[in-house]
């Protein structure tokens, strides 16, 4: 499958940041063709696309749209969740910084297509360059947002993995502790200051304006049939060639890692993730599933933010898992126990196998925890800091057996603690 450069098509321009460099690649003319339409005509564009989020669940984002109640009296907003922190995912902070008008067009037409008067985009504040980007664009499209009636603040969050997840998020833009809210109500009923809200990922309001301008019939001419459209892949780890590669919905990591110049010299692939370290990994046998959310999810994980992590065979899985469970720990929020009292012990044990100081008993009790928190958590944290767990001991058992009986780490004999006869 060839790549399908539209959001990275002129990423390489001197300036591309620019709105004079926007303005020469097409840039507001999906904004000005959304204008003669009607906001329910907008929202039908976006339907007949198949545009799904491109976020991690992959909810159709035209239907998410039309889930704001025409009745409701109060306020609408639209929220961007540009609060990207996703152990490998790196999508949506290269794509603010070279492209933010793409960005903000998407937001305008978006925030007219579901009534909304203002609209956030929500940023991680520790990313300083994009914030200015991010501020200078906004400035720049002033007549712009002018003409939709549209007001559109740049909000830096204060830096926590939890605020990636949508209510926590909106929780954190109204000034209290990111945490999750318990669903219903959800967003689209009573979302920010309790009103209907939108929040959708940064990838899918970028998407957003080349539909308008290109029609859904041209957007479906990319992707498959359930999985329509281009979207951006994040390579990352031992690859030869890692960074951002944009293609259609369904191309697969063998052909990815083609473009990409494969897994770095001399070595082979062992394991890897197809979107980011809160999916399950998958290994080398899966190089030719497409990578789309149905064969995705058939094959045992889920597309996620399609951060594929490559690991080659010099790799090992606990100690790259035991980093992974390391995370989750730390940003766990706490609201719910088995999030806040799981990770932790997940983590006491897996530096323990690691160590070489585990038993079998051990290898249970880690299955165990992981179960008490998959689908029990407040929130999708919990999920994902199981993933890693089940998957890792699915394929790679013998690798932490060989921790528990050589008492060491077998790709790394230096890292021996314990001593066994």
């Amino acid at each position: 499958m060839p790549l399908a450069p539209v959001l990275t098509s002129y990423w390489d321009v001197q300036e591309s940041w620019s709105l004079a460099t926007y303005l020469r690649n097409d840039g507001y003319r999906g904004l000005e063709k959304a204008l003669e339409l009607s906001p329910a005509e907008v929202i039908s564009i976006v339907k007949d696309s198949g545009l799904r989020g491109r976020g991690g669940a992959g909810f159709p984002t035209g239907t998410k749209w039309s889930f704001i109640p025409k009745d409701n009296p109060k306020p609408k907003y639209l929220v961007v969740n540009a609060d990207e922190s996703e152990p490998g995912t790196c999508k949506d902070m290269p794509l603010m910084l070279a492209t933010p008008h793409v960005l903000v067009e998407g937001t305008i037409i978006a925030a007219y297509a579901i009534g909304a008067k203002v609209a956030f985009i929500y940023l991680r504040g520790e990313v300083v360059p994009v914030l200015r980007r991010l501020q200078r664009a906004v400035a720049e499209a002033s007549d712009y947002l002018a003409r939709a009636g549209i007001d559109l603040v740049v909000h830096a969050g204060a830096g926590a993995y939890i605020c990636g997840e949508e209510t926590a998020l909106l929780d954190s833009l109204e000034g209290r502790r990111g945490q999750p809210r318990l669903r219903p109500p959800f967003p689209a009923v009573a979302g920010l200051y309790g009103c209907p809200t939108v929040v959708n990922n940064v990838e899918s309001i970028a998407s957003v304006p080349s539909i308008l301008r290109n029609g859904a019939d041209w957007f479906r001419t990319m992707g498959t049939e359930k999985s329509p459209g281009f979207t951006l892949y994040s390579l990352s780890g031992h690859v030869t060639r890692p960074g951002q590669y944009e293609a259609g919905l369904g191309i697969t990591l063998r052909e990815l890692l083609e473009y990409a110049g494969g897994v770095r010299d001399g070595h082979t692939l062992k394991f890897w993730t197809p979107g980011g370290s809160s999916t399950p990994i998958l290994t080398a046998e899966h190089l030719d599933v497409p990578l789309d959310y149905e064969s995705v999810g058939a094959a045992g994980s889920m597309l996620g933010t399609k951060a594929l992590q490559i690991f080659d065979d010099t790799t090992c899985v606990v100690r790259a898992v035991s980093r992974w469970t390391d995370f989750y720990a730390h940003e766990s929020c706490g609201k719910c126990t088995p999030c806040r009292e799981g990770t932790y012990w997940l983590k006491q044990i897996l530096h323990r196998i690691e160590r070489g100081g585990a038993t079998e008993e051990d290898l249970d009790k880690l299955l165990d925890i992981a179960d008490n928190i998959n689908g029990k958590s407040f929130c999708a944290l919990g999920d994902g800091a199981a993933s890693p767990i089940f998957s890792s001991i699915k394929y790679f058992r013998d690798e932490y057996v060989a921790h528990l009986t050589h008492g060491r780490c077998p790709f790394d004999p230096a890292r021996s603690v314990v001593t066994r006869d």
